[in-house]
């Protein structure tokens, strides 16, 4: 990236970015991390909550999404030792840095669908 004539990178974590959206897209690009995230962002959910909330995802994808998040340490997931077991996901104290990030890209989602586009309730 070129800032006042001079070419920049950025480095973390070992990787090299061009960009600071290219920093933050690294971390919650993809068609699902912002729904999970949009889910969490308020409060920890069950693994079967989100899968609710989200019927589109595979579990599959859903525990893909749920483990690179935790990776990249913007959720944590809490086992309590109950028979069945009892798993929880939440945001990080660094996860919570992104919800206004999220609350924005939605508000700009919102206000596009108003002006050039329609919500539809499904099943109606």
């Amino acid at each position: 990236m070129i800032i006042d004539g001079e070419e920049k990178i950025m480095q973390l974590r070992g990787e090299t970015y061009h960009c600071a959206l290219d920093v933050t897209m690294n971390f919650i690009g993809g068609k699902w991390k912002t729904v999970v995230l949009w889910y969490l962002r308020k409060d920890k959910k069950r693994f079967s909550e989100l899968k609710k909330l989200i019927p589109d995802i595979t579990e599959k994808m859903l525990s893909l999404q749920l483990r690179a998040l935790e990776e990249d340490g913007i959720i944590k997931r809490m086992i309590y030792p109950e028979v069945p077991p009892k798993v929880e996901y939440e945001l990080t104290k660094f996860g919570k840095t992104l919800v206004p990030v999220l609350e924005e890209i939605a508000k700009w989602g919102r206000d596009t669908v108003q002006k050039e586009g329609k919500v539809v309730v499904k099943g109606k």
